[in-house]
């Protein structure tokens, strides 16, 4: 069914307001792939907080043109969809290369984060990125242990001393 007009340019406004807030994308061929399946990405993507959508190229690369996803308006062709972060830059990247781990039928064909057009390759790359949650709990344990070794030290000294003691009156209740 052909799309008139109005509904082109509904498609490429949609795509080109996720794209202007989006942290990353991710291109993707999808060729081969069931009706089931791609509805069983779609869920996926959608409980992650990834938009995803399978537009024609033409329209896509209207939607990118300004935006930092311009980088990939050469790379579209054949049938795509994208993903695009919405809430995490990784977020795109774990659900296409888990999808994929099991589909062989979706292959990785761009990468894109802040503007720079990636390697396919780096989206597992992409999708070990730790979560914001994740990053601030590392930070905070980072920032932890200097002053959880400090108060291990500290509190080691009376209690060698109490096992010093201890040990001197065993010693003499022994003797």
């Amino acid at each position: 069914m052909a799309l008139n007009l109005e509904q082109k340019k509904a498609i490429v406004a949609e795509v080109a307001e996720v794209a202007s807030s989006a942290y990353s994308a991710i291109a993707a061929e999808y060729r081969g792939l069931t009706v089931d399946e791609m509805t069983a990405l779609r869920k996926e993507a959608r409980n992650a907080g990834v938009y995803l959508r399978v537009v024609k190229n033409t329209l896509a690369r209207r939607a990118v043109e300004n935006t930092d996803f311009a980088c990939m308006q050469e790379g579209f062709v054949g049938p795509l969809l994208l993903a695009f972060s919405q809430e995490d830059p990784g977020a795109a990247a774990r659900v296409i290369s888990d999808f994929a781990k099991e589909h062989d039928q979706l292959v990785v064909k761009m990468v894109a984060l802040n503007g720079k057009l990636l390697a396919p390759s780096d989206i597992t790359t992409l999708a070990k990125m730790p979560t914001y949650e994740q990053a601030v709990s590392m930070l905070m344990g980072t920032m932890l242990a200097p002053v959880q070794k400090l108060a291990t030290t500290l509190n080691e000294v009376p209690g060698k001393l109490v096992r010093t003691l201890a040990a001197i009156r065993d010693a003499k209740e022994a003797a």
